[in-house]
């Protein structure tokens, strides 16, 4: 089953006062490139979250993002009264020792670090539950949209297998005569050329018969054949196998070039053309195949 490089999956937890919101997207890339944004708070589940993603993205580039926001009527943050205080009292007596007035004091302590709690701390193990399996369900949002543009991928690349298919069956009719043209053609000018001259009728019918056999076509065709169901039953795998794709391709493009330079055939090659705009199609899109 094929599975698209291509994908989006979003989420959002609830964790006391905030609120998470998960969005992943992922686009075709040869390696791994995750690009993750997220708070500050969460770093320390940063490597759990990439160990997650590549579990499941596998190759390709993404993105992931996660955003916080604190949910209205909760806090974003209290007061760490102990602290307050304890910076209050040594600030005040150190005035009264210095002679000094104590005006304004409680304001230069609100300004010292770590008077407040800050409500984006450290996640607790409840609330990394909670988060996890809410990226779990963005990033299975995310495979099936993959799965589904796979699918549909699946359902192309097989169109224009079998139209493969179809112009090489048109090109039989075409070699018999074929053959007979270029028969004709060399006895012409093999006539022309010698005209008046008493020739090696054996020698040029032997000379004749190796040239038609380097032009067969016999072998190309079986092996395109070959090819092009090597392709399908690698579709029907339960793994999605993207770079194989490629590689088969390679093949079947290979023996398409072949039919082309020894077709010496007009009718033949436009046949071949259209072969290779199919191909060129299946190419385009298996760079998006996982």
């Amino acid at each position: 089953m094929l599975k698209s490089m291509t994908g989006f999956g979003r989420g959002t937890a609830q964790l006391n006062s905030k609120k998470i919101t998960i969005e992943i997207k992922s686009l075709n890339g040869k390696q791994l490139d995750i690009n993750l944004r997220m708070p500050a708070f969460l770093r320390e589940k940063e490597a759990d979250i990439r160990s997650m993603l590549a579990a499941v993205v596998e190759r390709g580039k993404t993105e992931i993002t996660l955003s916080a926001e604190t949910i209205a009527n909760e806090p974003a943050h209290g007061i760490n009264t102990a602290l307050v205080t304890a910076y209050y009292k040594d600030l005040k007596s150190l005035a009264v020792q210095l002679g000094a007035t104590d005006n304004n004091l409680l304001s230069v302590v609100m300004q010292f670090p770590e008077v407040f709690n800050q409500s984006n701390g450290e996640l607790s193990e409840e609330e990394w539950i909670i988060l996890r399996n809410t990226i779990a369900n963005a990033l299975k949002q995310l495979d099936d949209f993959r799965l589904h543009e796979g699918a549909l991928l699946q359902q192309d690349f097989t169109q224009r297998i079998g139209q493969i298919l179809v112009l090489l069956e048109k090109i039989e009719p075409f070699e018999q005569q074929r053959i007979l043209n270029i028969r004709e053609k060399m006895n012409q000018g093999f006539n022309d050329y010698l005209k008046g001259v008493n020739p090696d009728l054996n020698r040029f019918e032997q000379e004749m018969i190796y040239y038609l056999e380097r032009l067969d076509i016999t072998e190309e065709k079986v092996r395109l054949r070959k090819h092009c169901d090597y392709f399908m039953s690698t579709l029907s795998e339960p793994i999605s196998s993207g770079r194989k794709l490629s590689f088969i391709v390679q093949e079947i493009g290979r023996e398409i070039n072949t039919l082309g330079s020894k077709a010496n055939d007009a009718a033949i090659q436009t046949l071949v053309v259209e072969m290779k705009d199919e191909l060129e199609k299946i190419k385009e899109q298996l760079a998006n195949i996982l």
